[in-house]
């Protein structure tokens, strides 16, 4: 049997699930599943389908299910000496992490997850099954919708199976702790993967070549410790990145990611809203996509 079937037959099962009657949601792994709110009772939870369906490394390509859990993606992708920098809990799956949209605290050198994406196959309100996008790192003429669909909390459509660019696993990944001015740290280094600051202390992730991450850990007197901070989980803000210094003296709960301008916000916190100009395109694209209103209802986009 043409192996292609065993792909297309859970993609067909999935677009048909979508597509029956009444308002549906897509579960993963809830690993983020509050964001945004959560759906309306009576909801219909459908499932999508999970599996790593081709690796090509000379491309730096994988194609797999949205139900596919990050720990699975990376596990088969460090076969070859690779990964793809989500920075996620390993149990939330690909499909919910970029319906969520939530880059992760190595966006500084590796971008945000939406440049991850080269193609994407979703089921439309109707169980239509749409591809926007292309499966190579070539540039895709026409409209960008698969990365639309990034952060879109499943509203404009129910992601099935996802094509992503790998990167190379760096040779050597530090993490630093101490004090400082976070704004002059990350002026000096020469592009961290992750500068992040807490009103007190600072911490620094330096990946690559193990003598380029000594010579520039050298540059700090900080200390080498495990891991970065575990991050407040209340919401998250989305700020200028230069206005992250209004943040000095804040006595409350938060981590701010330095040059990205993200603050992950404590208890006492919440997070920022779409901007009305936002909203107001949000809800016009919510109505031509999903003119019925099945999709995730009572979920409500965020800024990520």
């Amino acid at each position: 049997m043409n192996p292609q079937h065993f792909i297309e037959e859970p993609i067909l099962r999935f677009a048909s699930d979508v597509g029956s009657v009444g308002p549906v949601t897509v579960v993963g792994g809830q690993t983020q599943w509050e964001v945004g709110g959560l759906p309306f009772p009576g909801s219909r939870e459908v499932r999508a389908p999970a599996g790593i369906w081709s690796h090509e490394p000379e491309e730096m390509t994988v194609r797999c299910g949205a139900g596919t859990s990050i720990g699975d993606l990376n596990e088969k992708c460090a076969q070859f000496g690779q990964m793809v920098p989500f920075d996620l809990n390993s149990e939330a799956t690909v499909g919910g992490v970029l319906a969520v949209g939530r880059s992760g605290f190595r966006r500084l050198r590796y971008g945000p997850i939406r440049d991850l994406v080269l193609q994407i196959r979703h089921v439309d309100h109707s169980g239509q099954i749409v591809t926007s996008g292309g499966p190579t790192v070539k540039n895709v003429s026409g409209y960008d919708l698969c990365r639309l669909l990034v952060g879109s909390l499943g509203k404009l459509g129910c992601i099935a199976e996802v094509t992503l660019r790998c990167l190379p696993i760096p040779e050597t990944t530090l993490w630093l702790r101490g004090a400082g001015d976070p704004f002059e740290i990350y002026n000096q280094l020469y592009r961290p993967s992750s500068v992040l600051w807490n009103g007190k202390q600072v911490w620094v992730c330096l990946e690559g070549v193990k003598s380029d991450v000594e010579s520039q850990a050298a540059l700090l007197d900080f200390e080498e410790v495990d891991s970065p901070p575990n991050f407040p989980t209340q919401g998250r803000m989305s700020l200028e990145p230069k206005a992250l210094r209004g943040l000095a003296g804040n006595s409350t709960d938060w981590i701010a990611e330095i040059g990205v301008g993200v603050v992950h916000c404590g208890e006492s916190q919440t997070p920022a809203p779409l901007s009305n100009t936002n909203k107001v395109l949000m809800n016009e694209l919510e109505r031509r996509l999903d003119p019925s209103g099945r999709l995730n209802p009572g979920r409500q986009l965020v800024a990520t």
